[in-house]
């Protein structure tokens, strides 16, 4: 197995769009327009089942490998592994009000900007550091063992079907 970096990147991307994606929908929603709240829902469920259930524990792996290598990393990944946790139930609180609202329940439009607002700034932020301090890292310090051992200890790739969903909503 070599080098997973340019995935690791290329899903930064996609996550980066999907975002882009639902600042959109925001926006509007902020302008009293009538988002579409189920692309809303789509994107952020798109974004937990990849995001929260493959991608995050892959970057959990690797991340246990670069502290091994360099203890000094301990702290930043930590708060890295935190915000997982954060990214995952602010999403979750997105995903309840966005069902709410399509089921048809009077939620305060405030309350859903405000979770959703939360959301893209914790990932933004969380992608922005990964990007900016641990992946030029993980270039240096990770070896080709490594990168075999993380591919063995990282959850299988999920079906094609998310990665698809993610391409619709992208098109």
């Amino acid at each position: 197995m070599t080098n997973m970096i340019p995935q690791w990147h290329a899903d930064h991307l996609t996550f980066s769009r999907l975002l882009d994606q639902l600042k959109q929908q925001v926006a509007e929603f902020h302008e009293d327009g009538e988002p579409d709240y189920d692309r809303m829902l789509d994107i952020v469920t798109c974004l937990r089942e990849f995001g929260d259930r493959v991608h995050h524990p892959f970057e959990d792996t690797a991340f246990a490998r670069l502290v091994m290598r360099d203890p000094d990393l301990r702290l930043p990944i930590n708060r890295l592994k935190q915000e997982h946790r954060a990214i995952a139930a602010a999403g979750e609180e997105l995903v309840s009000l966005l069902k709410g609202i399509i089921g048809d329940a009077v939620v305060l439009r405030s309350r859903v900007e405000a979770a959703a607002a939360l959301y893209l700034v914790y990932y933004r932020h969380h992608l922005a550091t990964e990007e900016r301090e641990i992946l030029p890292r993980a270039a240096q310090l990770l070896t080709h063992d490594d990168w075999k051992a993380i591919a063995r200890e990282a959850p299988a790739e999920p079906d094609a079907a998310i990665g698809t969903r993610a391409a619709l909503l992208l098109a």
